[in-house]
């Protein structure tokens, strides 16, 4: 697979590197699968308003949080997980995957790769970004490393082909424990099995990032496996 470590130091973010990527021209269909509150569809919405997206979670919590958003006339929220997309073959130009393939049970992850080869067009580019499993805010470094894996033997079997491999780092700013807890300790979708000792230890770790205010900010490195899915198949 090709790498380009030059772009490793690079802080960005999705949506920035997602517009350098992806054409997303008006009329065009996009697929987010693992929409999670919707910060990034609400973004790319409001940027492309021709866009057509459908953006879908798996979470029932936070499934019924996203129908309550009225004011993004180009979305469509729906239930959901990635093995099973309710879409017809060849229906969508771009899928898009926002740290939530590794969320996948292992079981699955080729169903799921399968199933996004299926609703994309012939030509259609596939955007998966993942955390990698190194720096200070690390964890589930198993699953991450096995959607890696995942990925890199879709493309073996040519399934999809690679077009670019692409890093950077994402900074996240947390403005104290409390949003800390309610931004990853408390989503829906993932179950932590946190004991009070355990949320002391995890306080602790946390606050050696203090600044001068009272936040946090963590970089994060990630890596986006831009996919195309093959013309002739």
């Amino acid at each position: 697979m090709k790498m380009h470590s030059s772009e490793r130091q690079t802080q960005a973010n999705d949506l920035e590197v997602l517009s350098r990527y992806l054409p997303m021209r008006g009329g065009e269909r996009i697929l987010e699968l693992g929409c999670g509150a919707g910060q990034t569809t609400r973004e790319l919405a409001e940027s492309h308003p021709g866009l057509a997206i459908l953006a879908t979670e798996v979470d029932a919590i936070q499934h019924d949080k996203n129908l309550q958003i009225k004011d993004l006339p180009n979305v469509t929220f729906q239930l959901g997980g990635a093995e099973a997309i309710a879409l017809a073959d060849s229906s969508v130009h771009y899928v898009i995957l926002l740290k939530s393939l590794h969320h996948v049970p292992g079981a699955l992850l080729t169903q799921s790769l399968g199933e996004i080869h299926r609703v994309l067009k012939p030509g259609g580019l596939a955007y998966i970004s993942e955390p990698i499993a190194d720096g200070p805010f690390n964890d589930e470094e198993v699953v991450r490393r096995n959607a890696f894996s995942a990925l890199e033997q879709a493309v073996a079997a040519g399934m999809f082909e690679l077009v670019e491999q692409i890093f950077f780092h994402e900074e996240r700013l947390y403005e104290g424990f409390a949003h800390f807890e309610e931004q990853v300790l408390g989503v829906t979708h993932s179950h932590f099995e946190i004991d009070a000792p355990l949320l002391v230890q995890i306080k602790a770790a946390f606050e050696q990032h203090l600044d001068h205010r009272g936040w946090a900010e963590f970089s994060t490195p990630q890596r986006v496996d831009l996919l195309r899915r093959p013309q002739e198949s």
